[in-house]
């Protein structure tokens, strides 16, 4: 990462931004996945699902990696 990318608020103290991970809502899950929302839950409550994270406000976000990570194991398992 350059120095051009960095915001300049983070040039000016020192730090260097980290650029955030893609996490998706569960509607991008579901269509990426072509399943609907009751199947997630299912799966998830079966702990079947990939990992989530929980937001304060209950939404659910899914991190990319998580999804990616998870799905390499589902091909190794069929």
């Amino acid at each position: 990462m350059s120095a051009v990318d960095v915001p300049l608020s983070a040039r000016q103290h020192g730090t260097m931004a980290m650029p955030l991970e893609r996490r998706l809502t569960l509607a991008d899950l579901c269509t990426e996945l072509q399943i609907s929302r009751s199947t997630f839950y299912d799966w998830r409550a079966k702990g079947r699902a990939p990992r989530c994270l929980k937001l304060p406000n209950g939404d659910l976000r899914i991190r990319r990696t998580d999804l990616d990570r998870w799905l390499t194991t589902m091909e190794e398992a069929a």
